[in-house]
């Protein structure tokens, strides 16, 4: 991967070196010097922007770090590699700590009228591969990706439409970009800083190579076929790649680099040299040299963090492995476990499918009643117990009780243990009539036989349905449980063949007033109750069908209203409302939430958080706490 530095010996010599910088004074990294000194690579001075971001690691109560070392950390799948653009979170625009949004890549931001979006580049700040990183990337993005009807044929982006319209996107210098709507857009940080982010910048430079606009012909004819794909806008697509990461090829902002050339379990990853964040010691982030992703099964993942087989390792583990990890830590592992809190709305919640191809069981599962019983027909408690030894909080899928609109009432609504009012409220439906074997039967005379799938990644979500099968049993509804890859999962789901599935609540449980909630209305196809209305939705009819139950077109309002409300008083007022209708509704039927999450830290790893949230949104994981600031301490000053 290397080879391509070599020609930054032309480059470098067009370079300016950093103005102003009498302190601090930039440190060449140990792992570039023999690079830098046989020319193939420009020095320190010359790769970090001409205004790095200087990292103040003391005022955050940390520590400046000594640079070096590999990270070990496993996935259980080989496309998870993307886990290294979530946790490298180099974003535009990042949560800090405090869940405030900061400029992160982008030197300055300005919002006015919350509709027109200034943002400042860093001069000097370039690519992997050590091009210029300017406002061209940027249009590149939306004239040639975005609004180029065959790589984009359902046009841009929902985030990127107000009331349906586009921006007015102008590029007035190499390093000003201004996105300007008719109408506030206040989804649009958020979603720069989102753990899977929209990118609306593009390394021109690469990807034009492979745009018919900008390609010799031949040669993008010769690609296509070298890369067995069927058209150049499939070329494109397949080469680009930000979010998942796969593409060594493709030039990157974030702090690590793929470097990984082979089909093996082992993925590489080494120090982006051209990144833009800098410690107040002048020492280029980050301070780690190399990461070592291993993709296991994900039921060994426990068992290799207990050998000491990874440094930091959250992913793959569940609250059940805490006590082999404790074991293991006390028995003279070289780690420590820490206990952070979960930000998911709930650690296990069954979705049924509103969507159901089966016209039968598609009226049943629409039926409130029949959604309030199958809530009220599982004992929490016992789950609770058997499980999380009683740590986590049982009740609906709602807020956590860390956020402002968190509400009892909801936490606990048909969330209690009653198993004489589900069977009420299911006779009620017109399930009265039952088989020999006590199932009840559907309208056309089938049993009630409901089929939960699963991703089968985690052992808790199966136990839980072992104790869930026994309850509803109790009720007249036979469980059958059916565990499937994760993809197969959410393929199911999306084409209405999945009759309800399991996963994790709402990825945000700990939203703001000025966080949005189109998450709760059937605006996207990941929520398990609805795939079909998110479809049509992101696809502005094109898939999908239109939501056709009141309920769910209260919600698509309020979310409407909620764009286009004036204060964070109205803002609340929505949120409030639309919680309220599903936790009367049990569009999701949430089990528990806020069981702790178990990470796994080497004892030598500095600057992780003892304490923190384990979150996928906001936060991105490990991201919000920046491992490019991790740090590996000698040998000599790690204590058991």
């Amino acid at each position: 991967m290397f080879d391509r530095f070599r020609r930054l010996t032309l480059i470098a010599a067009t370079l300016l070196p950093v103005a102003g910088w009498a302190s601090p004074v930039l440190q060449e990294n140990a792992l570039w010097e023999d690079r830098v000194r046989a020319g193939e690579m420009p020095p320190v001075q010359m790769r970090v922007p001409d205004a790095p971001l200087v990292v103040d690691l003391r005022a955050k109560g940390r520590v400046p770090g000594i640079p070096g070392g590999t990270l070990r950390t496993m996935v259980s799948r080989s496309k998870d590699v993307r886990q290294m653009v979530v946790y490298g979170y180099a974003r535009l625009v990042g949560y800090d700590h405090t869940y405030t949004l900061q400029p992160d890549i982008l030197q300055s931001f300005e919002v006015e009228e919350g509709r027109r979006f200034t943002f400042r580049l860093r001069p000097g700040h370039r690519w992997s591969d050590g091009h210029p990183f300017t406002s061209a990337d940027f249009e590149y993005w939306w004239e040639h990706v975005a609004n180029n009807a065959e790589l984009a044929p359902t046009g841009p982006t929902e985030t990127m439409l107000v009331d349906g319209k586009p921006p007015v996107v102008t590029y007035p210098d190499a390093h000003t970009v201004i996105f300007e709507w008719h109408a506030p857009n206040p989804y649009f940080l958020k979603e720069l800083a989102a753990a899977s982010p929209l990118f609306v910048y593009r390394p021109a430079h690469y990807l034009r190579t492979y745009h018919k606009d900008f390609a010799d012909p031949d040669v993008l004819e010769a690609a296509i076929d070298e890369r067995r794909v069927r058209s150049w806008a499939a070329l494109h697509n397949k080469l680009d790649e930000m979010y998942k990461f796969d593409n060594p090829e493709q030039p990157t902002l974030q702090p690590w680099i793929n470097a990984d050339t082979g089909a093996g379990s082992r993925k590489i990853f080494v120090r982006n040299p051209f990144y833009h964040r800098i410690d107040s010691n002048g020492v280029q982030l980050p301070y780690i040299d190399t990461v070592e992703m291993s993709v296991v099964g994900g039921g060994l993942v426990a068992a290799k963090s207990n050998a000491g087989e990874s440094d930091l390792q959250a992913r793959g583990l569940d609250f059940r492995d805490v006590a082999i990890l404790k074991k293991g830590e006390i028995d003279g592992g070289n780690y420590r476990t820490f206990l952070w809190a979960n930000g998911t709305a709930s650690q296990i919640a069954i979705y049924p499918n509103l969507n159901f191809a089966d016209p039968v069981w598609r009226a049943v599962l629409r039926d409130v009643r029949v959604r309030r019983a199958l809530s009220l027909g599982i004992d929490r408690r016992m789950i609770n117990r058997a499980l999380y030894f009683g740590l986590g909080k049982e009740g609906g899928m709602t807020v956590l009780s860390r956020s402002p609109l968190f509400s009892t009432a909801n936490l606990t609504a048909w969330a209690i243990y009653d198993p004489a009012t589900a069977n009420r409220l299911l006779d009620e439906a017109g399930l009265d009539r039952r088989s020999a074997a006590g199932v009840r039967l559907l309208p056309d005379g089938r049993p009630m036989e409901l089929v939960v799938e699963t991703a089968g990644e985690r052992q808790e979500v199966e136990n839980a349905l072992q104790i869930i099968t026994d309850t509803w049993r109790d009720i007249g509804v036979k469980l059958v449980m059916r565990p499937l890859d994760r993809d197969i999962l959410r393929n199911r789901v999306n084409a209405g063949v999945s009759m309800a599935a399991v996963w994790y609540g709402w990825d945000n449980g700990i939203p703001q007033p000025y966080t949005s909630p189109d998450y709760l209305a059937p605006r996207h196809q990941e929520f398990f109750a609805w795939p079909m209305w998110g479809q049509y939705f992101q696809t502005h009819g094109a898939a999908g069908e239109a939501p056709d139950l009141e309920a769910a077109q209260q919600l698509m309002a309020l979310s409407q209203a909620w764009d286009h409300a004036p204060d964070d008083a109205a803002r609340t007022a929505i949120w409030r409302e639309m919680l309220d209708i599903h936790a009367d509704q049990v569009f999701g039927i949430g089990i528990l939430s806020e069981a702790p999450q178990p990470v796994v830290v080497s004892r030598r790893l500095r600057n992780v958080p003892e304490t923190a949230t384990w979150a996928w949104e906001p936060g991105a994981h490990f991201g919000i706490h920046r491992p490019d600031e991790f740090f590996y301490a000698p040998p000599a000053e790690v204590t058991q």
